[in-house]
Formats: structure tokens, C-alpha cells, sequence
């Protein structure tokens, strides 16, 4: 890590899940042709028992309505597969292994820790540029969990708000993108 810019933080933090989905929606034109006809359905007790912990309450709903998705063509969803939730967090070692090296680097002034320690960052989606996108996890519970960008450019910054809520901001311009490009308001299938 090199530099921690700063926080952004949204007008107003969406905590209901179909409002903040319904925002993403609103931000994105066409986003809502991705939704699935039939919500998945998904064993969350046994993704939580895998993971160690539930996954906050948003991220939850956009795998329920939508398949996995890249936007911008530039930054995509991690999405567990439904009938599969055991092997998720599977699927996340290389990237945790990834962010164990970046903390070990960090400033000890600064200390950061992956997931499972408290507060750990655990990862969520990335760019096709390298970019690496995280929850900051919170022992308060997944409610509390706010994002945090790790750039390629060396840039890491923190967003107060959920996933759903930071993928609306992002690609509607409601917050500056430090370090990363501009996230075009378009979306398609993974």
C-alpha cells in the first residue's frame, strides 16, 4: 500500500437492500434487463459457515436478482454460485493472499489486516486493470462493513456506504473515482 487518500462517504447511507438495488438501477440504464427472471437462492447459513461470518444484507440481494455482471467494462462482482456457497470463500484465497502481502507492506503506523481478523479487508470484486475492491469488515456485524479500493495505482481509499450503494456512486459520478477510471454506466453478464 502506498497511500490511503481519504474517505468518501454518501449523502445518506442506504441500509435497505432494495432501496440501495433500486438506486444501482437507477444509476445504470438498462441494468435492470440483467435481472434474473426467477430470484437465485442461495444457502447463506452454509456460505456464513464456510466464510466465518454473514455477508451484509445487499450484497446478499444483488446475487439473489442479478447474475454475475461487470460494469463499465471495467469492474466485476465476486458472486458465489447457487448450490455452490461452500467453495466461495475458496474461490477468494488468491485474492486474500494477495491483500495478506499488501497489509504485511503496509506502514505499521497504519495497521491492516485481511480477513478474518477483525476488521480484516475481504475482498469482493476487481477491475481488469488490477484493481482490488474490499469490505472493510466490522465485528459491529456485516451491516456496518464499508468499501475500501485498493488501486493498482498505489491509491487506496475508503467509501462509508455498502457495496450496492458504492457500485450506484461510482458509476453515477456521485463520488469521485481516485486512482481508477472513470466506470462507465453500462453493464453486462460475466
Amino acid at each position: 500500500m502506498e497511500d490511503l487518500i481519504a474517505t468518501q462517504t454518501p449523502h445518506r447511507r442506504l441500509l435497505d437492500p432494495d432501496e440501495a438495488i433500486a438506486e444501482l438501477e437507477r444509476a445504470v440504464p438498462g441494468f435492470d434487463a440483467l435481472r434474473l427472471a426467477v430470484p437465485a437462492t442461495f444457502d447463506w447459513p452454509a456460505l456464513e459457515a464456510a466464510l466465518g461470518s454473514p455477508v451484509p444484507a445487499d450484497y446478499q440481494r444483488l446475487c439473489e436478482l442479478y447474475p454475475p455482471f461487470v460494469l463499465g467494462d471495467f469492474l466485476s462482482v465476486h458472486h458465489p454460485t447457487a448450490g455452490r456457497e461452500r467453495e466461495w470463500p475458496q474461490w477468494l484465497q488468491d485474492d486474500l493472499e494477495t491483500v495478506a502481502e499488501w497489509c504485511e507492506d503496509s506502514d505499521p503506523v497504519i495497521p491492516l489486516r485481511p480477513y478474518p481478523s477483525p476488521g480484516g479487508f475481504l475482498p469482493w470484486g476487481g477491475s481488469n486493470q488490477g484493481d482490488v475492491f474490499l469490505w472493510s469488515t466490522s465485528p459491529a456485524g456485516p451491516q456496518e462493513w464499508t468499501v475500501t479500493v485498493a488501486s493498482r495505482s498505489g491509491a487506496w481509499w475508503h467509501y462509508s456506504g455498502g457495496l450496492v450503494q458504492f457500485l450506484a456512486d461510482l458509476t453515477s459520478e456521485a463520488i469521485h473515482p481516485w486512482g481508477l477510471p472513470r466506470v462507465r454506466p453500462q453493464s453486462r453478464p460475466w
